[in-house]
């Protein structure tokens, strides 16, 4: 029978989730004449992985075609070419990522999830009408992805390792707000935003930020649960926008 121990484990953004640790003592070979142990939907579980992943590539891979190809027909408007950098470094990096051992399969989490994450399927490539010059959009949105790799950088080792409690991330980006990273993606889609405005675009962000919001606030109440987080939640007041939320 395969034991296991109940963990605590940090993800890329500080936050702490359920997980579980097998003792490799417990397995036994069959190679060794044991009994031999065979994890109940083990197979369906790493399947769904890599279909999952597999989706996610294709998905990322429509969307850069389609892109880069509106930017090849408008060369100067360099914001698309901005948008197609910050979803590779939202989605594109996670299909590196090591496979988590839980997931919350919850209805409002799934929802949140996949809706703030491939939300720019939906978004509008085509030129819209822009109420801040072109320039300044890819600053914001320069802005924004410079500040989430100071938060990437500000994780060190505590982003996407093996399963362990490894504290609270207090430090660099995360001296200042809760959850930097989706202070990032705000500043960087606010960028693309305002050079790229329409009604669609209008409708897609809006959704966008509210699952976020929805996000932060599942998760904070989740984290609640341990002493340090309370601790450090007391220390930096605001989530995301310093004197805002």
């Amino acid at each position: 029978m395969t034991k296991t121990t109940p963990s605590r484990e940090f993800d890329g953004e500080g936050r702490l989730q359920d997980a579980t640790i097998v003792d490799p003592a417990s397995v036994t070979s069959r190679a060794d004449g044991g009994e031999g142990v065979a994890p109940a939907g083990g197979m369906r579980e790493a399947l769904t992985e890599i279909l999952a992943r597999v989706a996610a590539a294709l998905m990322l891979s429509i969307f850069t075609y389609a892109a880069v190809k509106q930017w090849l027909a408008a060369p100067t408007r360099i914001t698309l070419l901005l948008l197609v950098v910050s979803a590779f470094m939202t989605l594109g990096l996670s299909l590196f990522a090591r496979v988590p051992i839980h997931r919350d399969w919850t209805p409002f989490a799934f929802i949140c999830s996949v809706g703030g994450t491939f939300y720019f399927l939906a978004v509008r490539l085509s030129p819209g009408t822009q109420l801040i010059p072109e320039a300044a959009g890819a600053s914001l949105q320069l802005l924004g992805i410079f500040w989430q790799l100071f938060a990437k950088v500000s994780l060190r080792r505590s982003f996407g390792i093996l399963p362990a409690n490894r504290g609270v991330v207090s430090r660099g980006a995360y001296r200042f707000v809760r959850h930097p990273m989706y202070l990032g993606y705000f500043v960087t889609d606010v960028g693309f935003l305002l050079a790229n405005f329409g009604i669609q675009n209008v409708i897609v962000y809006g959704c966008q930020f509210a699952l976020q919001v929805g996000r932060i606030v599942r998760e904070e109440r989740l984290l609640s649960d341990d002493e340090r987080y309370r601790t450090y939640r007391g220390k930096v007041r605001f989530r995301v926008i310093p004197g805002v939320f």
